[in-house]
């Protein structure tokens, strides 16, 4: 059997994407290494959702977040952040009447419009130019009533992460002892603050 070259591109994906999938399901990501594998980290508020797929037959989700603050990256306040990640946002019939079920696989992000959040975004693909949040779906917080979480309620972010003494204020301390959500403020201002400050090159953060 022969393959086009849009399936050999789209099962190569598939095949490099599986096990990273499964290790975010698996593996928590604590915020030392959101922080390290991200190229730009940011909160802003989702503006619009959609898929489709690419000149090279891959399916993809692209998001456009209105940026409201960055702590990593230069991103203006008010511009726009555009990204896609693979697969689609839900399974879709093509017109030869061929269900496609490409859909992000698990353990990836899941975007709706007008959601609040702070993302910590991993580089590009070299390839397809496809990205996600460092981390799959650790790196992707919600942001409701003041407070912030990910998919898994925050477990771990703070696990085998120490703080030089003296560095954090009170409520940053505070942070560190909270099960759950923590206040987007506080968690926003340390993340940019570890970044500008360069905790963890100076090892001020380990």
């Amino acid at each position: 059997m022969k393959f086009k070259p849009q399936m050999v591109a789209l099962l190569s994906v598939l095949m490099l994407l599986a096990p990273i999938s499964q290790a975010a399901k698996l593996i928590p990501q604590n915020l030392k290494q959101l922080i390290s594998e991200s190229e730009s980290i940011l909160s802003g508020q989702i503006q619009t959702v959609s898929d489709g797929m690419s000149d090279q037959g891959i399916p993809y989700t692209e998001v456009t977040i209105k940026v409201n603050s960055a702590a990593k990256g230069a991103h203006a306040k008010g511009s726009n952040y555009t990204f896609r990640q693979f697969g689609l946002t839900q399974p879709r019939t093509l017109p030869n009447g061929t269900q496609m079920l490409a859909v992000s696989p698990e353990g990836f992000p899941r975007w709706n419009q007008d959601e609040a959040v702070i993302v910590f975004m991993h580089k590009a693909a070299k390839l397809t130019g496809l990205r996600t949040t460092a981390g799959m779906a650790h790196g992707k917080f919600t942001v409701r009533g003041g407070k912030v979480a990910n998919e898994f309620n925050n477990y771990g972010i703070f696990d085998n992460v120490e703080f030089s003494d003296g560095l954090l204020v009170p409520a940053e301390q505070e942070m560190l002892q909270t099960q759950g959500a923590y206040d987007a403020a506080d968690f926003m201002g340390l993340v940019g603050k570890a970044v500008s400050e360069q905790w963890i090159s100076n090892g001020k953060m380990k």
